[in-house]
């Protein structure tokens, strides 16, 4: 591809999962054809591996990629659903939220009616040159340019270094269960190392599959289910995304720590569930086919023979726990954005070394005033828990839209709170 021939765009989002969806179909509205999406994944999904038998969202299906800010546009999941034909379905059987299954299929609905995105794009590096602005390179070569950039990268399985070094064929990550599972033996003992919501729902396959020897730890004091409390669901709200904007770093940080369990916590439904089959386990076999183990930190995973051995620290002392399986459920990272040396240096950064994010999900750095560089859910500590959840996607496209273009192209309106932050 010569230097006339690479495709110059006004704005080019890495990434094509539920945030950067959300922007291009808001995009779409006022600035079609102004958009592109690049994303490695041969074709539409969202953690595909994580599919498993009958797990639930968390969050409302009135929250999609645009109703709060756009109840009108044609890819609403009320439209989705009108136009699978299966809207009365969903309705008569009465779910609370929506199957995960079903959030997937409105995503690649979606994803089918949005022109420019192109899957299959490895992005390998992103440059910067003040004459071209962004630069996209892909196995060597470069494939697009654009005035503006918006990282949706998503993330990715973390396994702490201290157990990382025994992942294989019988000690993966719940992305890898399901394919899995048809191989292992129900009667050898499995544990699950993470008390959130990933490793519950993978103890529920496993006591769905029929394995009878299951062991479950976290770190946490105990198996915590999550506040979807009016008062905790507060924190999802643009009018308290706002109030963070005015306190200090300090203060919006330690706010957001304490609010770690309206998020980042197990469904009250899988845990009735997982209580219920492991009682139900009990009256069949005698005997408890799941221990659980709170309040253990597991350091250290280490190959024994044929199976494992975890050590884990708790309140009574040290502990070790053998087993056959053993699937980390140990949390996520943030995929590292693919920035080039020099351009990550023109950003500026924080005294832990995190990039700076301004109020409309800008980076800081040296040409922002004509160059801008968004994040998705990289503002955790700036804009709340809610940055690193569904609810608020629509929301913060239309921020980074109206920031894009220097004027409300959306009104983002939350105009009744009751709670006078402070």
């Amino acid at each position: 591809m010569s230097e006339f021939d690479i495709p110059h765009h006004h704005t080019v989002g890495v990434g094509a999962g539920p945030a950067n969806l959300s922007l291009a179909a808001l995009f779409e509205a006022v600035a079609p054809h102004r958009l592109v999406l690049l994303e490695r994944r041969p074709a539409a999904s969202w953690h595909p591996q994580l599919l498993l038998s009958g797990v639930r969202m968390q969050t409302s299906w009135l929250k999609d990629l645009v109703s709060l800010v756009d109840p009108t546009h044609r890819l609403s999941f009320v439209n989705y659903m009108v136009s699978t034909g299966r809207i009365y379905a969903l309705i008569n059987a009465q779910f609370n939220v929506i199957p995960r299954r079903e959030y997937q299929r409105y995503l690649a609905w979606a994803s089918e009616q949005l022109d420019g995105i192109r899957y299959g794009v490895q992005v390998d590096e992103i440059s910067y040159g003040e004459d071209v602005g962004f630069s996209y390179v892909s196995d060597g070569r470069t494939i697009a340019r654009s005035d503006h950039l918006v990282l949706g990268l998503g993330s990715v399985p973390y396994v702490p270094p201290g157990l990382s070094g025994i992942q294989g064929d019988d000690a993966f990550v719940p992305e890898e269960l399901a394919a899995r599972l048809p191989a292992m033996d129900r009667a050898a003992p499995v544990s699950v190392v993470g008390g959130g919501q990933t490793g519950a729902e993978c103890v529920m396959e496993l006591l769905g599959a029929g394995f009878t020897d299951i062991t479950w730890l976290g770190r946490r004091p105990w198996f915590q289910p999550m506040d979807d409390s009016p008062p905790a669901n507060d924190f999802y709200r643009p009018a308290y995304v706002q109030f963070l904007q005015q306190v200090t770093r300090e203060t919006r940080r330690r706010l957001v720590e304490g609010q770690t369990l309206t998020g980042d916590a197990i469904t009250p439904g899988i845990l009735q569930a997982i209580y219920q089959a492991n009682y139900d386990g009990m009256l069949r076999l005698d005997r408890y086919p799941l221990t659980m183990r709170p309040g253990r930190d597991v350091t250290l995973a280490e190959r024994d023979g044929d199976g494992f051995v975890l050590s884990a620290t708790s309140a009574t002392g040290h502990e070790k726990v053998a087993a056959r399986y053993v699937v980390f459920a140990t949390g996520r990272a943030f995929a590292p954005p693919p920035l080039a040396p020099a351009l990550t240096e023109l950003i500026d950064h924080d005294d832990a070394g995190q990039m700076i994010v301004d109020s409309d999900y800008s980076l800081r750095w040296k040409n922002a005033d004509r160059n801008k560089i968004f994040v998705q859910n990289r503002a955790r500590f700036t804009h709340g828990v809610a940055d690193a959840n569904l609810t608020l996607l629509p929301v913060r496209a239309a921020t980074i839209i109206n920031s894009l273009f220097e004027r409300e192209v959306y009104t983002v309106r939350d105009a009744e709170p009751s709670v006078v932050w402070g």
